[in-house]
């Protein structure tokens, strides 16, 4: 394998930054994650945008436009021989010293990996995910705004050790209010009737874009398609759960908390839009 470090590709062994890079020390850093299909990136464009916001919020420049980074992905891809893969690009406020100013830091570190990703079993995508609700709430939005994809990801990681602990592969995350946010690496969208309803972003959740994609989806499917404050008693009574996110994609839900979710088995509105996600993903995209 080879990666992509500051304006050159090296094998994975000889891809090492420093021990006084800001985004190892402080989690200071910006990233992405984006998938590959058959020779086409999926919403390129769209997660560099966003990382460039997230940039810009964190006040880091990045040393490469946007342009320039398209490029790199594509040539991450390109030089691994990779067709459909998950690609890793991160940006990190550069090395410092071991004190938090930034001002220390005057060249930050850009990397791009690629390679292949399996989130879930294969088995879960057919059976579908049992969730857990944990007691780690999700970050106030104001202490950290969740659509800045920082590399500080110890929120999530601590709510990943309590669904571990319980004997469940994800958990889903309340707000100080207790309303349900997302999971630990995905959102989450329910489906009750014909109404297709997934919590709004102010309440501490990522505007995702596979989450966008789907949204787009079930319009196009003639859903009636709402961000709405949802509780537990909401997840517990609806027809049908499913998770996204970009290396998840859609993975059905089929109970909560040892509640079981409508049928118990994944329902025919997520299987119609995992179908017509796995369609988009054939036609939108960058060729490389």
């Amino acid at each position: 394998m080879k990666v992509y470090l500051n304006g050159k590709f090296v094998e994975r062994q000889h891809a090492l930054v420093s021990v006084f890079d800001h985004g190892l020390l402080y989690g200071d850093g910006v990233f992405e994650g984006i998938r590959s299909y058959n020779g086409l990136i999926f919403k390129l464009r769209e997660h560099i945008d966003r990382l460039f916001a997230s940039a810009h919020t964190i006040m880091l420049a990045i040393p490469l436009s946007a342009a320039q980074l398209v490029e790199v992905v594509k040539a991450s891809l390109r030089v691994n021989k990779l067709r459909d893969a998950y690609i890793r690009l991160v940006v990190t406020r550069g090395e410092g010293d071991l004190g938090l100013d930034p001002r220390k830091c005057t060249s930050p570190t850009v990397f791009v990996i690629a390679d292949r990703i399996e989130l879930y079993p294969k088995k879960l995508y057919e059976q579908g995910l049992e969730l857990i609700t944990v007691a780690t709430q999700r970050n106030v939005p104001e202490a950290l705004n969740p659509q800045i994809k920082s590399l500080n990801y110890l929120n999530n990681i601590l709510a990943k050790i309590e669904a571990i602990n319980a004997g469940y592969e994800e958990a889903i995350m309340l707000s100080p209010s207790g309303y349900v946010t997302e999971c630990t690496g995905e959102n989450i969208f329910i489906v009750t009737g014909k109404q297709l309803l997934t919590p709004p972003p102010y309440i501490g959740v990522l505007r995702g874009i596979t989450r966008q994609t789907v949204m787009a989806l079930g319009t196009r499917a003639r859903l009636t398609v709402r961000e709405e404050l949802l509780t537990r008693y909401d997840l517990f009574n609806a027809d049908e759960c499913f998770l996204t996110g970009t290396a998840a994609e859609i993975v059905p839900v089929v109970k909560i908390d040892g509640r079981t979710i409508g049928s118990g088995k994944p329902g025919p509105v997520t299987r119609r839009l995992q179908k017509a996600f796995r369609e988009v993903t054939k036609t939108d995209g960058v060729r490389y």
